[in-house]
């Protein structure tokens, strides 16, 4: 890295870093490696297959490192959201950079003016990667005091600038976790019926459903809510016959249901203003993605500047995700063979270079002449 050792890297991303002192941490292709080759292996490379620590560094593959004992080959980016890019890993790590620190989110279109990308597909594949990568497979489940609600978002069908907004409706629930302001901790059950005054809102988990019928919301409490959980709802009939959970409903009647249940009614308020200022409307397609970025934004909006590595795929055990199942289309060429028009170019420490060419060396200096 171009600034001190390796290891200073991780003092200063304890705090935020402005669009400067990341674009001087990270200046090249080099650092943005070091910082991959570091974070995977901090021991030294381990082959993933045979567990050897002896290898070598490949001059023809980028950042590549080839097992002596075996003869794997394992790249930086193997087995992470970056798997077999053909983007630099510049424009990763300014892409996670600005997802992860940006107060209200960047949209495809946004990331490709901002990076500098060729078409408007790379950005949005970019940024669908990024959000996959958002999701803990391992994150613990709610606890304590739980606000638990259903609401409506309304979508539109087409992109044209033209289309009506309301085309459709999505349904949405979403649990928050109701937090002591005294004591920064999950908030302890009380009676029945019982108003919880000076609280803060904690953690969230939001998912499409495509109905209010009770298997769908006990299905997404069971995904979500810890067993023995307090679980404060509106008193819909489908939270009836919940086993497991202790059930403290509020019968909104009349009353607006932003008063009995005010966190999750600020959660759903706050995803409403976002979709429609970030994404001038939600889709109904890939609508999980859009969601759980919401969930990773609103659960660390105290600490952004620490998601970086998370939103890279680094810190959570992510496969990487090809093109056809984020669409969720079959490949039409999966078990066809075809014969490649053109050479194939790979990268390499010195840029992308052809299969079978030379590797780029630093011309000679003419004779009678000094370097």
């Amino acid at each position: 890295m171009s600034r001190g050792c390796e290891g200073g890297i991780v003092t200063a991303m304890a705090k935020q870093l402005s669009l400067l002192e990341f674009q001087e941490w990270f200046p090249d292709e080099e650092s943005c490696a070091r910082l991959l080759l570091e974070r995977r292996w901090p021991d030294g490379f381990a082959c993933p297959k045979c567990g050897s620590r002896k290898a070598v560094m490949l001059a023809s593959r980028a950042y590549t490192y080839e097992c002596i004992g075996c003869g794997r080959q394992t790249s930086a980016t193997a087995g992470t959201m970056m798997h077999r890019t053909k983007l630099p890993l510049r424009v990763w790590f300014w892409a996670a950079h600005l997802m992860a620190t940006h107060s209200n989110g960047m949209s495809a279109r946004q990331l490709q003016q901002q990076l500098g990308l060729g078409s408007y597909n790379s950005a949005w594949l970019l940024a669908q990667k990024l959000r996959l990568a958002m999701v803990d497979p391992n994150r613990d489940p709610l606890e304590g005091v739980v606000e638990i609600d259903q609401t409506e978002i309304a979508f539109r069908s087409e992109d044209a600038a033209d289309s009506p907004l309301k085309t459709g409706k999505i349904i949405i629930i979403g649990a928050v976790e109701v937090i002591d302001r005294a004591t920064g901790k999950a908030q302890k059950p009380r009676a029945l019926g019982r108003k919880y005054l000076d609280t803060l809102s904690g953690r969230v988990r939001l998912a499409v459903i495509p109905s209010n019928e009770a298997v769908h919301i006990h299905a997404f409490i069971r995904a979500n809510i810890k067993p023995g959980t307090t679980v404060i709802s509106d008193g819909h009939a489908s939270y009836q016959g919940l086993d497991g959970y202790r059930h403290d409903p509020r019968v909104v009647g009349n009353m607006a249901a932003h008063i009995p249940l005010r966190w999750i009614h600020m959660v759903f308020a706050l995803l409403k203003r976002w979709g429609l200022g970030t994404f001038h409307g939600f889709r109904p397609g890939h609508m999980d993605a859009y969601l759980n970025e919401f969930v990773f934004r609103y659960n660390r909006r105290y600490y952004r500047h620490v998601s970086f590595e998370t939103v890279l795929g680094l810190a959570t055990d992510h496969q990487p995700t090809p093109y056809w199942d984020i669409i969720g289309r079959e490949n039409p060429r999966k078990g066809t063979h075809m014969s490649r028009r053109n050479v194939r170019r790979r990268r390499t420490a010195d840029g992308m270079r052809e299969d079978g060419a030379e590797p780029v060396h630093a011309a000679a200096p003419k004779p009678g002449t000094s370097e």
